[in-house]
């Protein structure tokens, strides 16, 4: 491959991101947004997201595929095996609220995933929960609460705080550490 390729490839490989990220991150906000708003967003032209992704359905498909890949590279990134638990716990925070957008995308409208096989197997290995049950099991999070409960109010938590930033509600800046508060010291004074 000569260096132009290479270059090209490169060139080609980051406007696909571009346009992946850019289109996570209109949907996220508006279903109903246009592939012209979504070049907008990417700062490409039209034609040239057409090239990549002829239709819609096509993007959206391209879409959700990504969100998950950036999402469980995120949280392998995050490392939640090492280290003690509420350390894991905070990383896993940090993991979930740097791909908030693409959360909001998968997650925002059931209609998203619909008609969606998925690509898990049924006792595949959750890094959340596995997270969990390590800290119930050197008693850092609370044992007569299921991991699944808690899993979930984590990802509530995020999202919502995700959805609150994207509207004005909550700085950006601000996510990560109100929801790590809220998780760890809960709502009581």
């Amino acid at each position: 491959m000569s260096g132009t390729d290479t270059q090209e490839s490169g060139a080609r490989s980051r406007t696909r991101r571009a346009i992946l990220s850019a289109a996570a991150s209109v949907l996220a906000r508006d279903r109903a947004a246009t592939l012209a708003d979504i070049a907008v967003a990417a700062d490409v032209g039209r034609s040239t997201l057409h090239r990549y992704f002829p239709d819609r359905e096509e993007l959206v498909k391209a879409v959700i595929e990504d969100s998950f890949e950036v999402l469980y590279g995120s949280l392998t990134a995050a490392a939640l095996e090492d280290g003690p638990p509420l350390e894991a716990m905070r990383r896993l925070v940090a993991a979930l609220v740097d791909v908030g957008d693409r959360l909001q995308f998968l997650f925002g409208d059931p209609r998203t995933l619909e008609g969606r096989e998925s690509t898990e197997e049924p006792d595949a290995p959750q890094p959340g929960i596995a997270l969990i049950e390590r800290g119930q099991a050197e008693g850092v999070f609370d044992a007569e609460v299921s991991a699944a409960w808690i899993e979930h109010a984590l990802w509530a938590l995020v999202y919502t705080a995700c959805e609150d930033a994207a509207q004005g509600k909550m700085p950006r800046h601000a996510i990560t550490a109100t929801v790590t508060r809220t998780f760890e010291k809960g709502i009581l004074r």
